[in-house]
Parts: C-alpha cells; sequence; structure tokens
C-alpha cells in the first residue's frame, strides 16, 4: 500500500503521459487545459487505493482511475456551461476561454474518451466497467437535473436532496472505488460492499462541502464562503433550517432566499445566524458524522485485513476533518 501523496504522484504523471498535444488542436487544448487545471483527484486515488487493498496491482488500475478523472472534468466543462460560470479552480472556465460551441464538443469527447479507457482491459473487465460506468453516468446526469429543478422549487425535501447530491456527487466516488475493486478481481460481494463505502462517504463529503461553504474559514476553503448563500441554494442546512425554525424564522429565511440584494455579506451573515439558531449547523455537522460511520460499518463485511480497514477509515476521517 502506498500514501495518498504517492497514489497521486503515480497518477498525475500517468495523466501527463495521457494528455499529448492531439490534432485538432481546437479540440483537444481545451481537454488538456481542463485536466491540468489541478484539484483534488480524489476519485482516481480511491480507484487505485482501492485495487490495492483487494490485492491487486494499483498500476493496472490506472486506466480506470483515468476514465473517472476523464468523465469528472467531462461534466464540469458541462456544468460551467450551465452555470455560465467565469471560474474553474481559479482560471478561466473552457467555454470563456474558448466559447460555449467548443466547451460543448470537447466535453462531448472527454465522454467517449472515458469509455475509451476501459478498452485497455480484457472482456470481462471491460464489460464490468463499462456496465457500472453506464449507470453512473446517466446517475449524475439525473442528479444535474434535479439540481436545476430545485433552483425554482420552494417545496424541495431533505429526501429528495440527499438523493440529488447521492446523484450528482457520490456515485462517482463509489464508482471509482468499485472499479479499482473490479480490476483487482475482487468478489462481487466486496464489489457491492465497497460501492456502498464510497456511496456513504460521497454523501458525507458533500454535505461536509455544503457546512464548509457557509462556515468554512476563507483563507483555507479555497473560494468564497457563503456562495451557496448568494446563489440561493436550497442546500441541507437550509433545509435543515427551514424544518428546525419557527414560522416566523422560516418566513424570514425564505424571503432572504428571493430577495434580490447587492448587500451580499449582511446576507450571509443573518442566514448563517439562522443557521446556527435553528440548529441547522450542528444537525449537517452531526449529519456528515452519521453518513460517515454508516460508511464504516459496511467495512466490517470486507474480506480484507484490518490493517486495510483501518486505512480505508483513516482515509474516510481525513476527508470529513478537512477544512477546504
Amino acid at each position: 500500500m502506498l500514501s495518498i501523496e504517492k497514489y497521486q504522484e503515480e497518477f498525475l504523471s500517468f495523466l501527463e503521459d495521457y494528455t499529448v498535444v492531439k490534432e485538432p488542436k481546437g479540440l483537444y487544448n481545451p481537454i488538456q487545459y481542463i485536466l491540468s487545471l489541478g484539484g483534488k483527484r480524489l476519485r482516481p486515488v480511491l480507484t487505485l487505493m482501492t485495487a490495492d487493498i483487494f490485492g491487486g496491482n494499483y498500476k493496472d488500475a490506472l486506466n480506470a482511475a483515468l476514465s473517472v478523472e476523464v468523465f469528472h472534468n467531462f461534466s464540469l466543462v458541462h456544468d460551467d456551461i450551465m452555470d455560465d460560470a467565469p471560474l474553474r479552480r481559479g482560471e478561466a472556465t473552457v467555454h470563456e476561454k474558448w466559447d460555449i460551441n467548443t466547451g460543448i464538443l470537447s466535453g462531448d469527447a472527454m465522454l467517449i474518451m472515458a469509455y475509451q479507457l476501459f478498452e485497455n482491459y480484457n472482456a470481462e473487465a471491460f464489460q464490468a466497467l463499462a456496465k457500472l460506468f453506464s449507470k453512473t453516468a446517466i446517475e449524475v446526469c439525473e442528479g444535474q437535473q434535479y439540481d436545476v429543478d430545485f433552483e425554482t422549487r420552494i417545496d424541495v425535501t431533505i429526501p429528495e436532496y440527499l438523493k440529488m447530491i447521492e446523484y450528482k456527487t457520490s456515485v462517482l466516488v463509489a464508482a471509482a472505488m468499485k472499479m479499482g475493486a473490479i480490476v483487482a478481481g475482487a468478489t462481487d460481494k466486496d464489489q457491492n460492499s465497497i460501492y456502498e463505502f464510497g456511496r456513504n462517504l460521497g454523501i458525507a463529503f458533500q454535505l461536509q462541502d455544503d457546512y464548509l461553504d457557509a462556515f468554512g474559514d476563507p483563507k483555507s476553503f479555497g473560494k468564497q464562503v457563503g456562495g451557496d448563500i448568494i446563489e440561493n441554494k436550497k442546500t441541507y442546512l437550509y433545509l435543515k433550517a427551514l424544518e428546525f425554525s419557527s414560522v416566523q424564522e422560516q418566513e424570514r429565511l425564505e424571503n432572504l432566499y428571493t430577495l434580490e440584494t447587492d448587500k451580499n455579506e449582511e446576507k450571509i451573515f443573518v442566514v448563517k445566524e439562522l443557521f446556527k439558531s435553528t440548529g441547522a449547523a450542528e444537525a449537517t455537522k452531526q449529519a456528515v458524522k452519521d453518513y460517515t460511520n454508516k460508511a464504516f460499518s459496511v467495512l466490517e463485511s470486507l474480506d480484507v485485513s484490518e490493517e486495510r480497514k483501518q486505512l480505508l477509515k483513516d482515509f474516510g476521517t481525513g476527508l470529513m476533518s478537512r477544512t477546504v
């Protein structure tokens, strides 16, 4: 087993070899650009680590790990177009640096390239990987649509929100881990268990992200704290605040989320105070712990050593105690 940093190094080296300049440059340069912008590389690292945990060679999982990362970045390119986002990881988004048509076409090519990477595996592994990938890809699209729908709905429920973040975020984390297990030749039972581990950890990760967006340290968080509040996003924090609020507090919060204002700092302050006073902030932190513990409980059924289970627990614990 390697350290997380070593898996990252190995993956980045493989990624560098993959992102060679091709013709036509108008199609491939934007792909190389988005893949070089950095990020946590969380998902491909999980693929490599999982392959190792189930007794495989992590190097055999590099193509699957790259497929996950290419797909993830494809989804970001198209998400940025839908959101009209000017920046991604502090740099211009693909459609801003080039144009919308380039973003659409280069994104389409990335989706196809993600599938092509499975051709490096034997027929049995290829079929299992492609089947999982197709299921995951359509769920990510469904999650994105739910997210879009929620922007104009005032009756979003907590179960609906949890389903949205499961599809939009956590299924790709789960699939990344299951791909490592597939490449390593793990049993179906272990493949399904590690998928459930990743799914629950992915939900906890997104809930933690919701919390940090409101209460994170601006210096370490890497983006504007309160961005979700400014954009009136109905996060877990917001929905819990509504659930716990008095009628008067509900009306105030709903008004704040429909109010057009340029006084963003004031709005962020008032909403955060409501999140704290209603108990929504603490409830969100508790939900992060609950989903993390759900993930850890799945590990008991894995047919691997206690030492390797502990590695997964340590990874999950580190992820949930992050400040970025």
